[in-house]
């Protein structure tokens, strides 16, 4: 039986509406995403976590976080207590922070700018895997170098590129913007250089949420653990 001109008409743009509405029920909102986020931190922080490479060998212990407020933090002189796995969580940006050293040296002076070199591990919490790492050897002579300014207690800063062409962060991600988490440690630690065995340049761990993390991080809405170390770079 044939079908009257008007039945394919009605055919032809119908399904195509169809199509879409179907794709459009398939992509998660934005909220949807956020909420998604919230939950993989959520659950990060309550387990037992170690981080291991591809290969299946340890790379660092995070184990059961103890979230701590901003006001236990400061009537703690501004430390994490590591021996209970304590972290801050700062409520405006979300960002949970270990301080693991404190690290040699001096805080960065208001009106000052510091080039500090930069080493991590980074967790992509939502995908349960290490996504990109600088502390092994074939990153040490590219490490990323950061040059940080202290604008009035607000920190700013970006990648250096043109001592060594970039690090990981910069070469994976095509981008000299530093994550505004990574800039957080920086009003309790301090930046310096380790000269002699027993000192220890500063070391912290961070959860990072899209909002606050790199450019992959945000366009895709994901959250990442980090575990850094920074260190001043001769002048």
């Amino acid at each position: 039986m044939k079908k009257s001109p008007f039945i394919l008409y009605l055919f032809l743009i119908i399904a195509p509406c169809s199509m879409l509405l179907l794709s459009c029920n398939n992509q998660e909102t934005y909220a949807e995403q956020k909420e998604k986020e919230s939950k993989a931190i959520s659950s990060f922080t309550d387990r037992d976590i170690t981080v291991r490479d591809a290969d299946g060998f340890e790379v660092c212990k995070v184990g059961k976080i103890v979230t701590i407020s901003e006001e236990q933090f400061q009537n703690q002189g501004y430390t994490t207590d590591t021996t209970k796995n304590e972290y801050v969580l700062f409520n405006n940006t979300g960002v949970y922070m270990q301080i693991r050293r404190m690290g040699t040296g001096e805080k960065l002076e208001r009106g000052k700018t510091a080039r500090v070199i930069c080493r991590f591990i980074e967790f992509n919490i939502l995908g349960d895997s290490i996504q990109l790492r600088s502390d092994v050897n074939v990153w040490h002579p590219k490490p990323d170098i950061m040059k940080i300014s202290n604008n009035s207690g607000s920190f700013t800063a970006n990648f250096d590129t043109e001592i060594n062409g970039g690090g990981a962060m910069y070469l994976r991600y095509g981008s000299t913007s530093v994550p505004s988490g990574w800039l957080v440690p920086f009003s309790y630690i301090n930046i310096g250089r380790q000269d002699s065995p027993e000192e220890g340049i500063a070391k912290v761990r961070l959860i990072v949420p899209h909002s606050e993390g790199q450019v992959n991080a945000t366009s895709n809405v994901y959250p990442c653990f980090y575990e850094l170390t920074f260190q001043k770079m001769r002048d």
